[in-house]
């Protein structure tokens, strides 16, 4: 479940809580990426000396340090899922967090009630894309719709209505191998961009040493 705690202390903290039957609370995740100027007013003073509207967001939320992952006992033994709030499933580190610390399943739980159909749609088009990236299944559970489930071959399933109400159930499968976009993270992306730097800066030596002259482009 999704609580807000801790506003009264001026700390105000949006938490993914895992619920035990018969037992309340048990584990808990404090979502790291508060989005800016909804659940955090960034340069606060300055922001309030353009705009009174910036007191509108009361408190400012507390990011969480800790990747959201859980354990759950089932009949199986234990079950362990990672867990992200919201448009955290867009930030590829704070998903990938959740899988290399030993999550078998990807849970977004999220409060879409002040958005449009096309950015929960958005956002469910994210929760596929990081079960193709993982190998994982993965839940997307919304106030509001829209709530489904994903498989690894990036297939939505059982989704529900944007702005309805809805109780679906469903069968997934955990895994606890690694694919290659698990292991290396952003290396690749960060490769990529270093050769295309270096082939545009070896372009434009080259065309100099040839006596070419520079375009405009270039020369900005």
């Amino acid at each position: 479940v999704g609580a807000v705690v801790g506003a009264g202390e001026g700390k105000a903290r949006n938490v993914g809580v895992l619920w035990a039957p018969g037992v309340g609370p048990v584990q808990q995740y404090t979502k790291r990426h508060p989005v800016p100027f909804a659940e955090y007013i960034p340069f606060r003073s300055v922001v309030r000396s353009i705009t009174e509207k910036a007191d509108l967001v009361r408190a400012d939320f507390v990011a969480g340090g800790r990747a959201g992952v859980f354990e759950s006992s089932a009949p199986g033994g234990v079950v362990r899922f990672g867990d992200v709030i919201c448009f955290e499933v867009a930030y590829d580190s704070l998903v990938r967090d959740t899988v290399t610390g030993g999550a078998q399943l990807l849970v977004t739980q999220t409060n879409n009630a002040t958005f449009n159909p096309a950015e929960a749609a958005q956002q469910l088009a994210m929760v596929r894309l990081r079960s193709v990236e993982h190998g994982r299944a993965g839940l997307m559970a919304s106030t509001v719709g829209i709530s489904a489930f994903t498989t690894p071959d990036g297939r939505a399933h059982q989704s529900t209505a944007f702005d309805s109400q809805a109780v679906v159930t469903g069968q997934v499968y955990l895994k606890t191998s690694q694919t290659p976009a698990t292991r290396l993270g952003g290396t690749p992306e960060m490769i990529l961009t270093g050769l295309a730097l270096f082939g545009l800066l070896a372009a434009v030596a080259l065309r100099r040493r040839a006596g070419v002259p520079p375009t405009d482009e270039e020369e900005a």
